[in-house]
């Protein structure tokens, strides 16, 4: 019984792997195969073609970060509302209250941050 239970895993096993060596064999032959020719040119930094003008290793404000991350939230709110629209209809009242439990966890979170001023740029 344990042996046709594993059999049956077989294929999955052998789709894990391929997918891992379709992944790491072009890296390896990469780092394997290229040549190795460094000069300042090619180790310099750059922007746009153009030399830096500053430092390149300058910090963010913190800003910038909270407004990605609020962008990734509600582009992934997007990305679960499609599914749910497309089976309102069999899901019923129980994912419709679901959803706007959700949608309400997330326009709370959006209300908070905007209070707090973390969208006000200066």
């Amino acid at each position: 019984m344990a042996v046709s239970m594993l059999e049956s895993y077989l294929p999955i096993l052998l789709f894990i792997l391929i997918g891992v060596g379709f992944g790491i064999i072009p890296l390896l032959a990469g780092f394997v195969l290229a040549p190795r020719r460094p000069d300042a040119e090619k180790t310099s930094t750059y922007e746009c073609g153009f030399p830096p003008f500053e430092d390149t290793h300058g910090k963010f404000d913190v800003r910038y970060y909270l407004v990605a991350i609020l962008f990734i939230i509600f582009d992934l709110e997007i990305a679960f509302l499609f599914p749910w629209a497309i089976v309102l209809d069999d899901i019923g009242v129980f994912g419709l209250l679901a959803m706007f439990l959700f949608l309400s966890i997330l326009v709370v979170g959006f209300v908070y941050e905007w209070k707090k001023g973390a969208l006000e740029w200066e």
